[in-house]
């Protein structure tokens, strides 16, 4: 199995590093992996209001032309070296459909790789960006009623970007899938949901999608699991679903981190 990283962040990330991609690609080839996807957090629709305190979730419109001309340029300068895809991790935000789509028929001719993620949950009115913080995941909790409603809600908005028409460039990788449990050791539902997780799956196998295999909740100490959990990943590889590895990597040093043990998983569940 080819060794590829396909969840990958830049310096365009208002919320990351300044590593520049040569110092990403130089890592991803000292790992050993054969592909690499960047997946920079895409605009955010101009008429959303990005409900971070730094107004950091997405890079921003301007920087989005440059950031597809740099990677093109690595990716003739590394040709020889490691496949590098050029891509974009796209919000599904309820109620800003037609903005999505209009920025993915836009850049989507030139995209090689992309993902569609949720991070963002209207909380009866006001948005809140859901991973952002503990103290974030809290006020949300708060409105909807608990964290059973919080979990309930990310699930029904992971479901709904799954069945979604956001045009042909709709990204055909589902991120995070799990994202909630990122604080789920200071923050823990009391009821499951396998439920509502088994439809998201049948609708991700349905429309033939993959899903991002994700690392960095490993790394996060609250969470301690990766996204999404093994129970679903026992029910995505049962549904021929393809998992798609991706560390998430905000810094070129987090790069393929989480590879060896997500694939040494993987390999129990093929035996």
């Amino acid at each position: 199995m080819k060794k590829r990283d396909a969840h990958v962040h830049t310096k365009y990330c208002p919320h990351g590093t300044k590593d520049t991609f040569d110092e990403y690609v130089e890592k991803a080839i000292e790992q050993g992996l054969s592909s690499i996807s960047f997946t920079e957090h895409a605009p955010l629709p101009s008429n959303f209001i990005d409900p971070t305190p730094e107004k950091d979730s997405g890079m921003r419109t301007n920087d989005l032309e440059r950031y597809i001309l740099d990677i093109q340029a690595i990716q003739k300068q590394y040709k020889n070296d490691i496949d590098i895809k050029c891509g974009l991790e796209v919000d599904y935000i309820e109620g800003y459909e037609k903005e999505t789509q209009a920025l993915l028929d836009h850049v989507g001719p030139y995209l090689d790789d992309s993902i569609l993620s949720v991070h963002f949950l209207n909380c009866e009115g006001k948005w809140i960006c859901l991973d952002y913080s503990p103290d974030s995941f809290k006020e949300a909790s708060n409105i909807l009623g608990g964290v059973n409603q919080v979990y309930d809600l990310y699930f029904q908005q992971v479901l709904k970007s799954v069945e979604t028409d956001l045009g042909y460039f709709k990204p055909k990788r589902i991120g995070h899938m799990t994202l909630v449990t990122k604080f789920q050791k200071r923050f823990k539902p009391t009821k499951g949901f396998s439920s509502i997780k088994d439809t998201i799956l049948e609708n991700i196998a349905d429309k033939g999608y993959a899903l991002d295999w994700n690392s960095a909740g490993l790394r996060k100490p609250l969470c301690r699991e990766m996204y999404p959990d093994l129970e679903t990943i026992q029910k995505a590889k049962h549904l021929g679903i393809e998992l798609v590895f991706g560390s998430d990597a905000h810094q070129a040093k987090e790069i393929g981190l989480g590879y060896e043990t997500l694939t040494q998983i993987l390999e129990t569940l093929t035996e």
